[in-house]
């Protein structure tokens, strides 16, 4: 999911260690059940429907999805790729973001600052395909100038954004 300028500006939400720690059990695993999340975090079921609803009202949770294993699907070659736009009109930025968000495989795209002006993790069945996405969906655009592209070996999982200490956790 791409965040929007609009949150990129927004202002950090007033958090309690209370939402601290709902944030980072449901960061550990986003299928907990309204029950299970208010025993791990000490509060009642109640509390913790209406801080759950807060939260997400207050755009600090932005949706729950699965994470899905992209090898479990044969897609499992993964790779970056940056690409360099020759303009950086307005339009052509929209133009090429627009490309990006109906790439087939793309996992997340990144518009950065730098050499590079954005890029694209993707997850492809072969190295055939990863040259076909690079040669017909990026090359071709008008407004590329340069694309690299960078095997992954390993997807290592980071912490999380949630401080690790937040949990009141009763496992």
């Amino acid at each position: 999911m791409l965040d929007s300028p609009l949150s990129q500006n927004a202002r950090p939400a007033s958090l309690d260690s209370v939402d601290l720690s709902m944030l980072a059990e449901l960061e550990r695993n986003g299928r907990l059940t309204n029950a299970a999340l208010a025993a791990h975090v000490g509060i009642a079921e109640s509390t913790c429907t209406q801080r759950l609803r807060s939260l997400r009202d207050r755009g600090v949770i932005r949706g729950f999805r699965a994470d899905i294993d992209p090898a479990a699907l044969g897609l499992t070659l993964q790779a970056l790729i940056t690409v360099r736009l020759g303009t950086h009109g307005r339009e052509q930025v929209r133009g090429f973001e627009a490309t990006a968000r109906s790439l087939p495989n793309v996992l997340t795209a990144f518009h950065v600052a730098g050499a590079d002006d954005y890029l694209l993790h993707v997850a492809v069945a072969s190295a055939g395909a990863l040259r076909e996405l690079v040669l017909e969906h990026l090359t071709t655009h008008p407004h590329v100038r340069h694309v690299e592209t960078q095997l992954v070996f390993e997807v290592l999982e980071g912490t999380g954004i949630v401080p690790r200490g937040a949990a009141r956790s009763t496992d």
